[in-house]
């Protein structure tokens, strides 16, 4: 009998249908800049659009592009068959770091690798990428599903996503305008993000929890509120883009936002510290917010070191900007009006370049 590609465990037939499933999740973050080129090689994006540059008026732009995973939290999504959400994660690790460069997003390419061909899964996670570049204000212009049974057992897949954006060269954000007496605004995270999950799956199986238990608090430790670990794992990172940008279209001939830091693996101390000038410190003041209760449950459930909680995980701030003292409540205030909470976290004061915590 001849051997075939379903033999081997790749259905063509059942990846068609796949494949039919997702041009409607592409189309619906389409701006006009997208050539549509269903069924082609490569996706199209226009950089003359209505005899404007991006239309935006760019007179030096530089393309900004950044690429990025979602990591072990989708063990949890596997687990819980749970798909629809990742996909935000996917979009929203690649497009804030873009975001900290001063950058419109433009477009996003995603990587599906799956163990064995599931439309139903892959439309789910599509799904959510979708619903990413829609909050992220950009095309999903193309991707590549890859079945590989032989390098991921059938449960299995993973994701890698690519984005690119534009900046005007004279309105790149790089840092160097960081001085003393610039603030800190912290950007609230909406919860873990996508960072620090080996540690946290680690944590909740050696308490004998899974992700449908929603651990009551024991001697006064944390609640979490009646919400099942599962629900709170999996709660997608937080996607910057609208409120940045419009603080970037209100102070357009302002110098105003000096710094950007995607707060992500490694805290502030791994993060912030990569746009500091060699002349300056920041000081964080971790008493001026307060994470959400998964961080505090995970510390007092795992036993976890203060200073291994702070590089580890983001600790309720997703995003921290550098501003210019005198427009720092205002900017804030006008990233509240987008939904995400903001608020002053720290100084930036004469030093060597090094992220500091301020001592109680």
């Amino acid at each position: 009998m001849a051997a075939t590609y379903k033999d081997a465990g790749v259905d063509l037939d059942v990846y068609a249908e796949s494949m039919s499933r997702l041009p409607r999740l592409m189309h619906r973050t389409f701006s006009p800049r997208v050539i549509p080129s269903d069924g082609g090689f490569a996706g199209l994006f226009q950089l003359d659009f209505a005899g404007k540059m991006f239309a935006r008026n760019y007179q030096d732009p530089v393309l900004v592009s950044g690429t990025d995973g979602v990591g072990t939290k989708l063990k949890i999504a596997q687990v819980t068959g749970r798909h629809d959400t990742v996909g935000i994660d996917l979009v929203a690790m690649c497009v804030n770091d873009l975001l900290c460069t001063g950058a419109e997003p433009l477009f996003f390419l995603d990587y599906v690798a799956m163990g064995k061909d599931d439309p139903a899964r892959l439309e789910k996670i599509v799904q959510g990428i979708s619903d990413g570049c829609v909050a992220g204000d950009m095309a999903l212009l193309g991707g590549e599903t890859a079945i590989m049974p032989d390098m991921y057992a059938v449960e299995d897949y993973d994701l890698a996503g690519f984005a690119v954006g534009v900046v005007e060269r004279k309105r790149l954000i790089d840092g160097k305008k960081i001085g003393e007496g610039d603030v800190v605004l912290g950007l609230a995270s909406s919860g873990l993000h996508s960072n620090g999950f080996s540690l946290v799956r680690k944590i909740i199986a050696d308490a004998g929890l899974g992700w449908d238990d929603a651990p009551q608090p024991v001697a006064g430790k944390t609640s979490l509120g009646g919400k099942t670990l599962g629900d709170l794992c999996l709660e997608p990172t937080k996607i910057y883009t609208k409120a940045i940008r419009a603080v970037q279209s209100h102070y357009r001939v302002k110098n105003v936002l000096h710094g950007l830091a995607h707060i992500t693996g490694g805290g502030f101390e791994e993060n912030l510290d990569r746009i500091l000038p060699k002349q300056v410190d920041a000081i964080i003041d971790a008493d001026a917010w307060t994470p959400q209760p998964i961080f505090r449950w995970l510390q007092e459930t795992g036993n976890v070191e203060t200073s291994e909680m702070r590089r580890v995980f983001n600790m309720g701030i997703g995003m921290a900007a550098v501003v210019s003292e005198f427009y720092a409540d205002n900017v804030a205030s006008q990233i509240r009006e987008h939904g995400i909470e903001c608020q002053p976290i720290g100084k930036i004061v004469a030093g060597t370049g090094k992220v500091q915590y301020a001592k109680a």
